[in-house]
């Protein structure tokens, strides 16, 4: 294990790979740390168009392409009483297709890319303590499954340790929970289901039920069918003490669903089912001295819109490009911390009101589900909307009117179309359009903005 290193990336999943790679491919020295071993098992397996410009940066498009995994290219919704296909080649998108990905797979992909591109790879440690010194992030403390300790010296953090947050959350406590999407997940995976009808080649399908929660269901490239059940805590707690078990809540909620009734009709359970809360969360700080937060380590928010390996990517460009920025010389730290804080709270910010917008147009659910999912007076109180977002969103002239009620304004012109967009869902206001990578003066975040080629650095605009 070495002593020191330029840059510590904590975590191996895509945040932390990514990060690793995109630095290491510049000639940085970085270290990565996992604590577990690849392949291993995680959830969220329907990946965004978005992903595809930073797969391309880190050298790993061509990798994932041929690795077989479903070509993803559009949704399926049955929401509300709507039916309706959303298809990924509308013009302004980063790409017309995403990948369905068995993360095991996608996820050890990533790591190996990381180490041949040069990062110092190093699986079963697992990171214990970050001492900070004057306020700076400066060395880690670490164990290995052998049971041999260490410490490792650096002049960068990259915390992307998923929801452990061994910074954040563990150390600095700064993690605060939403009062919204306070949300249970129960899923399993189905061999022999039915193709989606009516949807996209490869679609993700997406099923809101009459009273409690919504249903994903998603094809991967082992023939399975990754099917879970999204509800609140309070109504699956209830749901679960009356039908005598978690597998009897899924059934149950499985027939009231007509159309994954039909695809499933002949299909067995290939695996036990799995349950996990989705509280959604923030950090009050993304960085500071010496160290960046990424992925799930800084934010975590409700999957109805597939953003969990989008927000861990992109934070990952976001800061690989920031630190770039700062050895290279182009920016101070201090200007690359900012621009690293505003550019992607701002980006989890607009899709925190963008799921919450599409929940709110959901009239078929109970009373207490729609409250349950509504951005609560604190939740609101405690988003720092850039401008920029009104302008963007709402087109507003006079923006000291528009902050008096931000979010009930900018939900309210969610739920309206864009022009040549039909009445439903979201549209065309997609993550694409919401989240756009900061890569223009126009776009710029704290005065800085991303240049991808030849290597991810920061710009003043």
């Amino acid at each position: 294990m070495p002593e020191e290193t330029q840059i510590l990336v904590v975590g191996g999943g895509p945040a932390g790979s990514t990060a690793a790679a995109l630095l290491a491919r510049q000639g940085f020295g970085v270290t990565l740390l996992e604590r577990s071993r690849f392949p291993r098992y995680h959830v969220g397996e329907s990946l965004l168009p978005s992903l595809l410009p930073v797969l391309e940066a880190m050298g790993a498009k061509e990798l994932v392409e041929r690795h077989g995994f479903v070509r993803k290219t559009g949704a399926f919704y049955g929401w509300g009483g709507q039916d309706w296909s959303l298809a990924f080649d509308d013009p302004g998108r980063p790409a017309t297709y995403s990948f369905q990905v068995i993360r095991s797979e996608f996820d050890h992909l990533l790591l190996q890319h990381a180490r041949s591109q040069g990062a110092d790879v190093r699986e079963g440690v697992k990171v214990r303590h970050v001492a900070l010194h004057d306020g700076r992030a400066a060395t880690a403390s670490w164990t290995t499954e052998d049971g041999r300790e260490g410490e490792t010296s650096f002049r960068y953090l990259i915390d992307a340790s998923g929801r452990a947050g061994v910074l954040g959350a563990r150390q600095l406590r700064t993690r605060r929970f939403h009062d919204v999407f306070r949300n249970v997940a129960t899923w399993g995976y189905w061999r022999g289901a039915a193709p989606l009808p009516q949807a996209p080649e490869g679609a993700i399908g997406v099923f809101s039920l009459p009273d409690h929660g919504w249903f994903w269901a998603i094809p991967l490239h082992d023939g399975t069918l990754s099917v879970g059940l999204v509800t609140d805590t309070r109504s699956f707690n209830r749901w679960r003490v009356q039908a005598g078990s978690v597998e009897a809540v899924y059934r149950e909620a499985l027939d009231r669903n007509s159309t994954l009734t039909r695809v499933l009709q002949g299909a067995r359970m290939d695996a036990q089912l799995r349950v996990e809360s989705d509280y959604s969360y923030v950090t009050d700080r993304f960085c500071g001295p010496g160290y960046f937060l990424t992925g799930d380590a800084a934010c975590f928010l409700d999957p109805l819109l597939s953003t969990g390996v989008h927000l861990a990517m992109y934070s990952a460009l976001l800061s690989a490009a920031s630190i770039a920025g700062v050895l290279s010389g182009d920016v101070e730290e201090v200007a690359a911390r900012r621009f690293y804080q505003t550019a992607y709270r701002q980006a989890y910010e607009r899709l925190l009101v963008l799921v919450s917008a599409f929940y709110r147009i959901h009239d078929g659910r109970d009373a207490y589900f729609r409250r349950a999912q509504s951005l609560s007076r604190r939740d609101q109180q405690d988003l720092r909307l850039h401008e920029s977002f009104l302008n963007i969103v709402t087109g507003a002239d006079d923006l000291h009117d528009a902050q008096q009620d931000a979010v009930g304004l900018i939900q309210e012109k969610l739920t309206n179309p864009l022009a040549g967009h039909p009445r439903r869902g979201l549209g065309g206001h997609g993550t694409s359009h919401m989240v756009p990578l900061p890569m223009d003066p126009g776009q710029a975040a704290a005065g800085l903005y991303l240049v991808l080629a030849p290597h991810p650095h920061l710009r003043h605009a």
